[in-house]
C-alpha cells in the first residue's frame, strides 16, 4: 500500500506512466471510463476550506465510479475528542482511502502510520503535493511533444518562485524541483527563507540543497521558464497580513519583473489570486498565464494519483 503524502513518495521512475494516465484521462474525460474506484468510498477530511482541491477531488472520485464523503472537521473527532490514531484505525474499517487537507503536516504523517488504506495530502502548511504534480503536468504540457514523454520534458527547465519561500507552495516547489530535474530560483524577504523543515527533509532523502534563494526578483526571474506566486496570507496567518503584504511587496509579480524572464516565461499561480497584491491583473491576463489550465489539471491528476494508490482488496 503506498501513501501521497510528499512529493517524493512517488519514484522518478513511477512518474512518467503517472504523467500519462493524467493526459489519457484529460483526453478520454466524457467517454465511458473503466469504474477504477466502482465500489469505493473515499473519505475527505478538510480542516481548510477549498474550492479547487474539494471540487476536484469530489468530481474525480465520482468519475472514477466511486463515492467520495466529505468530512468537515467539525464532522467528526479528528484530533479533538478522538486521537488521529484511533480515527486512522476506524475510517480503514469504513473507507477505502482518506484524502486530507489541513495545518499541521504530522496529522496527517500520525494517519499514515495507523490508517490500513492510501492517505492522500491534499495540503498542509508543509507541503502540498497534489498542486505541485499538476503544476509541472501544465507545464510539461506546454513543452513536451505530442505523445512525447511530459516528465522528460521538465529537466532542465527553470521555475522562479517569489514571495513566502518558506511556507507550503515553496517547500513543495523544493522537493519537486529535485525529483523531476528543474532548475529552481527562489526570490523573498531574508525572513521568508526557505526553512530549516525543509532542509532536514532533502537532508534525509539524500537530496542536495539545489536551488539559489536570493532577496534579488529580478535575479531570480532571470532567464526563467516559468514565473511561480502565491498568496502572501494562508489561512491561520491572518493576524500576520499587515506585516506580511508590507514584507513582500518589492517581490510581486509586476509585467516588469515578468518580461524580465524568458520571453516565452509562462505565469503560474495555484490560486485563490489577489489581484494588485502578489500579481497584477495584467500578469493574471497576459496570454501565457496559465493559471486556468493549472487549476482544471487538478481533476486529472488526482484521478491518475487515485488510481495509482487504489488498493482493489475490499468489497
Amino acid at each position: 500500500m503506498k501513501h501521497f503524502i510528499k512529493e517524493t513518495d512517488f519514484a522518478a521512475n513511477e512518474l512518467p506512466g503517472l504523467f500519462a494516465t493524467a493526459r489519457r484521462l484529460k483526453q478520454s474525460r466524457g467517454q465511458p471510463a473503466a469504474p477504477v474506484l466502482g465500489g469505493q468510498t473515499w473519505a475527505m477530511i478538510f480542516a481548510k476550506s477549498s474550492t479547487r482541491t474539494r471540487v476536484s477531488f469530489e468530481v474525480g472520485i465520482h468519475e472514477l465510479g466511486g463515492n467520495p464523503l466529505f468530512l468537515n472537521k467539525n464532522d467528526i473527532q479528528f484530533g479533538r475528542g478522538e486521537t488521529i490514531q484511533d480515527t486512522a484505525k476506524v475510517l480503514s474499517r469504513f473507507v477505502h482511502g482518506l484524502i486530507v487537507r489541513t495545518y499541521d503536516h504530522e496529522d496527517v504523517v500520525e494517519l499514515t502510520k495507523h490508517a490500513t488504506v492510501p492517505v492522500i495530502n491534499a495540503l498542509t502548511d508543509f507541503l502540498h503535493p497534489c498542486q505541485i504534480y499538476t503544476d509541472a503536468f501544465t507545464a510539461a504540457e506546454r513543452w513536451a511533444a505530442p505523445g512525447g514523454d511530459l516528465v522528460a520534458a521538465l529537466k532542465g527547465r527553470k521555475i522562479a518562485y517569489l514571495g513566502d519561500t518558506a511556507f507550503n507552495m515553496a517547500n513543495s516547489w523544493i522537493l519537486g524541483a529535485s525529483l523531476f530535474g528543474m532548475k529552481l530560483s527562489l526570490a523573498g524577504p531574508a525572513g521568508y527563507a526557505p526553512s530549516k523543515e525543509i532542509q532536514a527533509q532533502l537532508k534525509a532523502e539524500g537530496r542536495a540543497l539545489d536551488y539559489h534563494f536570493t532577496n534579488d526578483p529580478y535575479e531570480a526571474v532571470k532567464d526563467a521558464d516559468i514565473i511561480y506566486t502565491d498568496v502572501w496570507t494562508s489561512m491561520g496567518q491572518e493576524e500576520e497580513e499587515a506585516q506580511r503584504v508590507a514584507d513582500m511587496k518589492p517581490y510581486a509579480v509586476t509585467a516588469k519583473l515578468f518580461a524580465a524572464a524568458k520571453r516565452d516565461a509562462l505565469f503560474m499561480h495555484c490560486l485563490p489570486a489577489h489581484a494588485g497584491e502578489e500579481v497584477e491583473q495584467a500578469v493574471l491576463d497576459n496570454p501565457r498565464s496559465i493559471i486556468f489550465d493549472q487549476a482544471e489539471n487538478r481533476l486529472h491528476m488526482q484521478k491518475a494519483i487515485l488510481a495509482a494508490l487504489t488498493v482493489k482488496t475490499r468489497t
